[in-house]
């Protein structure tokens, strides 16, 4: 763009943030990026670390993200081959890091996110596996409509909505420490190394359990069973039975010892954290006492379904009834912001307007990358729905579009609190499919694993575009090497798969498998369509929805009086997560707003490399044991 054009026709407020962006950050012409050795690295660090992402999917109903590992994995493996090799090869460059751990987060995150949770689900209810050639195209094809998917959100999300995306921030802060210089880098990486420490020891500390499972004929596994048992979870609010009825008690309400969520809480600031802690405060303590008390009262009637307490149990999830509310209150959050935003988000598509064409155009993925990627992975998605699983052609195509739509709600949840509510957002989808689609258990399963495992894939991937926009990463490149790691997590998780689960037997006999329970469990509830969920289930999500166009259209239309309100998105994420999980957030971001009031300058120098460390520490760690856990788990199912 000429500046003679810039002249005659002002930049708009995010095409001046791009220039700026291109004049002071980007460095993709400066260093090597997209090479042979980061794909290749990322590629095969990705397919070890995505068998460990369904092996902790299958054991505990959640995965873990691998960026940060394989950025430090890599680090230290390029440096011992050059000093074996006398420093014959050149050190990978910073961006070239950042392009492995896009492939490697591409393999490792994208692609296992159906197999543990609708595959798993649809196993146990068939008691068979489905052929490889249909586990294979579901995995490719679900996990690379997720990268797509990915590119209009990050001009969205990243370029104009400048969100946090905290994971990002510390994968970026990290290999910045990795490849620091000079003192006050220097001192920025120590607080990094610091934050590591700390949180890698919670990392090793909460996850022993694990390891002394599997080691429990050893010695070791002995001292992992004592040492995990010596760090009892202090329930810093014990009062439950004060508000809740019969001395029942709500489910993960307390404090958890940890330092991952203060780490992000400390990141994503002081509202969002406290919108999220209204949403819990509000679901544990008022709704909770009130609906287990109505449970208890018509637990006699026939034909009542109650909402949260069963007879006989002692504690509650609220959160397994707060799904309906929190993710509608999403859903249509997002929706209206899309509304709202959608001449600018057209414009930032188009990376262009009448008068100016955007000073990054020429380093984003074009949109024609789009429809050509979008349109076979469609198509294939479509026919590979119909012939395996009977799911009609109308319904397998509003399955892709709802990809979409659910795409903005898990990128924008991510981008902000820095949590990807895939779980939530596949009862709510599995509700969708039933209306659609009555008395059809695998329909509802494929066609809702379908679309929230392709949401999911799109914003673990955002979080590495964070990363890179950070580092000046060119886009396309970045772009190319996600989808390259696609290939290499397909390649391992379909073995792997059927490694771990011989047969059903063997399945349930080694693992828990709460995701895939809760999927097949509302898939068995929803058969008959939506007559089976409790009314207070369907009220909630009239109010979240309601609630969700509300506090936009109040923000967008009232600026001055935002500050005031809670944040949709948090309060809706309040909702979906554990109370404990709240309370971590908000702890983190009220300890970032103390610090930045007693000394702005040092907060702000060292805020980010501290909390970074903590999430970068304790995922980590949490992640290498669950790769020693991966192994040893093969090798138990293979004798």
């Amino acid at each position: 763009m000429s500046d003679a054009t810039t002249a005659t026709n002002p930049l708009s407020e995010v095409e001046e943030r791009d220039l700026k962006w291109l004049r002071e950050v980007y460095q993709g012409d400066h260093q090597r990026q997209l090479t042979w050795r980061a794909v290749l690295t990322g590629g095969v660090l990705g397919m070890f670390l995505s068998v460990s992402n369904l092996y902790t999917t299958l054991k505990l109903g959640w995965g873990f993200g691998v960026a940060i590992t394989a950025c430090v994995i890599s680090y230290v493996l390029w440096n011992a081959m050059r000093a074996l090799t006398g420093g014959r090869l050149s050190q990978m460059s910073m961006l070239e890091n950042n392009c492995m751990q896009s492939t490697a987060s591409a393999a490792g995150m994208s692609t296992g996110g159906t197999v543990g949770s609708a595959f798993a689900a649809l196993y146990l209810v068939e008691g068979h596996h489905q052929p490889w050639w249909v586990l294979t195209g579901m995995v490719f094809l679900t996990a690379s409509l997720g990268v797509f998917l990915a590119i209009p959100m990050k001009r969205q999300m990243i370029n104009q909505d400048q969100l946090p995306f905290p994971s990002g921030i510390a994968a970026a802060e990290t290999l910045r420490s990795l490849y620091s210089e000079g003192k006050v880098a220097m001192s920025k990486a120590r607080s990094l190394i610091m934050g590591i420490a700390v949180g890698g020891l919670f990392g090793i500390l909460k996850n022993m359990g694990s390891l002394a499972e599997i080691f429990s004929n050893h010695t070791f596994g002995k001292l992992a069973a004592w040492v995990s048992k010596g760090l009892p979870i202090p329930d810093l609010l014990p009062f439950s039975v004060k508000f809740m009825p019969n001395g029942i008690r709500p489910f993960g309400f307390g404090f958890e010892p940890g330092v991952l969520m203060i780490g992000a809480g400390m990141i994503i600031g002081l509202r969002m954290a406290l919108s999220m802690l209204l949403g819990s405060v509000l679901l544990c303590v008022v709704l909770a006492p009130i609906l287990t008390s109505h449970d208890i009262a018509l637990a006699s009637l026939a034909g009542y379904k109650p909402s949260m307490w069963h007879p006989g149990m002692e504690e509650v999830i609220p959160r397994r009834w707060g799904v309906w509310g929190g993710t509608a209150l999403m859903v249509f959050s997002s929706l209206t912001s899309f509304a709202l935003q959608w001449r600018t988000l057209v414009r930032a598509l188009r990376m262009k307007s009448s008068k100016n064409v955007s000073p990054v155009a020429h380093l984003e993925v074009p949109m024609s990358w789009l429809w050509i990627g979008l349109v076979p992975i469609t198509i294939g998605l479509v026919i590979l729905l119909k012939i395996a699983f009977n799911v009609g052609i109308i319904l397998g195509l509003f399955a892709v579009a709802m990809s979409f739509v659910l795409s903005l709600v898990a990128c924008r949840a991510t981008g902000e609190a820095d949590t990807t509510p895939v779980g939530a957002m596949g009862k709510v989808t599995q509700l969708v499919y039933a209306m659609l689609a009555r008395n059809n258990t695998v329909v509802n399963l494929m066609a809702a694993g379908t679309t929230a495992s392709a949401a999911g894939s799109a914003a673990d991937l955002l979080t590495d575009l964070k990363s890179g926009y950070l580092l000046g990463a060119n886009p396309r490149q970045q772009f190319l090497a996600q989808f390259s790691g696609v290939f290499f997590g397909t390649l391992s998780i379909v073995p792997a798969w059927y490694a771990l689960a011989p047969s059903v037997e063997d399945l349930t006999k080694h693992f828990p498998m709460p995701a895939a329970s809760a999927w097949k469990a509302m898939a068995d509830l929803l058969a008959n369509g939506i007559d089976d969920l409790p009314k207070s289930s369907l009220w909630a999500v009239l109010i979240g929805g309601l609630i969700g166009i509300v506090l936009p259209l109040v923000e967008a239309k009232k600026p001055s009086v935002s500050r005031f309100l809670p944040s949709a998105m948090g309060l809706g994420l309040g909702f979906v997560v554990d109370f404990s999980n709240s309370l971590g957030f908000a702890i983190g971001a009220v300890i970032a707003w103390m610090w930045a009031k007693r000394s702005a300058g040092h907060a702000g120098a060292f805020k980010i490399p501290l909390a970074s460390g903590l999430v970068a520490g304790e995922s980590l760690f949490a992640a290498i044991i669950a790769i020693i856990c991966a192994a040893a788990g093969l090798v138990v199912a293979s004798h």
